[in-house]
């Protein structure tokens, strides 16, 4: 089997996508005999039948729609080296897409990303918010240049800084416990009430049940701070992180949960971008950035305490 070429590639990927070989030819400003030679020459490099043409319109086999799903990836990949190589040309990137995760301290997040790009009013900054396994997904999908939120420091694709830790608190209103479940109480004791959880809003990734308490009822809520409302309303219990209800500890609207068999836990903010993959001046200057201006958790807290 011989290497197939780009343009091979594109042009069977053109005519998935457009339907058939005229319309592929006129996507790609080329003629119907050129598009129709480059597939049929994939084809026999391959060794396999990529397209039906037994109907009006061409439809990919059984093998080309696997092989067009691996296609899909190259082509992308290519299209982000273009960009990547235009924006080298140019000296800065037009764009930086940073999501930041459902804990990171949001004040000096902003504050920190408002310092940095006012420097770079050229490179415009598109901004989302994600949650739980939302930011990694997002990270390995190629949808976000930098996330701030948790990683996993395991993953060779990843490399980060850390920002700091969050602590995690597992809190209720006063008023919300029985007085006999008020003083570290037990998960059983806590299976009948209602649980605030922040919603996953990753799209494919598999599941993570951070704080849920199995056959409770849920209230599922998109933010940390719609969460922290929902408790203080006593319409709920939930885990909140330390520094974002560090006021309420102190003057009892909200009482902790901790102890023996609710823990809590301590969770790593980082910032996280992938290893595997070139970044551009501007988006380095970011990343050294955020490494002179971390620990963004520490901040928060201090924020906090003078509030």
């Amino acid at each position: 089997m011989h290497d197939f070429t780009l343009q091979e590639l594109q042009c069977f990927d053109a005519v998935i996508r457009a339907g058939g070989f005229q319309a592929a030819a006129e996507v790609l400003h080329r003629s119907h005999p050129a598009v129709f030679a480059a597939v049929a020459k994939l084809e026999r490099q391959l060794g396999v039948v990529l397209l039906d043409r037994s109907g009006y319109r061409v439809r990919p086999t059984e093998a080309g729609r696997s092989f067009h799903r691996k296609a899909i990836a190259v082509l992308d990949e290519l299209q982000g080296l273009r960009r990547h190589a235009s924006q080298l040309a140019m000296g800065e990137e037009s764009e930086l897409r940073v999501i930041v995760g459902d804990y990171a301290p949001i004040p000096p997040v902003l504050a920190m990303l408002s310092r940095f790009f006012a420097r770079h009013p050229h490179t415009r900054l598109y901004l989302d918010v994600e949650a739980v396994g939302g930011p990694g997904e997002r990270l390995l999908d190629g949808d976000a240049d930098l996330i701030l939120h948790g990683a996993d420091k395991r993953d060779p694709r990843i490399e980060w800084l850390d920002l700091g830790k969050v602590a995690f608190v597992p809190v209720a209103a006063p008023r919300y416990l029985p007085p006999a479940l008020a003083r570290s109480p037990r998960t059983e004791d806590l299976r009948a009430l209602t649980q605030a959880v922040i919603r996953d809003t990753a799209l494919h990734s598999e599941r993570r049940d951070h704080f849920m308490l199995a056959g409770a009822p849920q209230c599922t809520v998109p933010d940390q701070a719609m969460k922290k409302e929902l408790i203080l309303q006593g319409l709920a219990w939930g885990h909140l992180p330390r520094f974002l209800i560090e006021n309420e500890l102190r003057s009892g609207k909200l009482v902790s949960l901790a102890g023996r068999h609710l823990p809590g836990s301590v969770e790593d903010l980082v910032a996280a971008r992938r290893a595997d993959r070139p970044h551009g001046p501007v988006a380095q200057k970011l990343w050294d950035h955020i490494r002179a201006h971390g620990p963004l958790a520490s901040a928060a807290r201090k924020r906090n305490a003078v509030a």
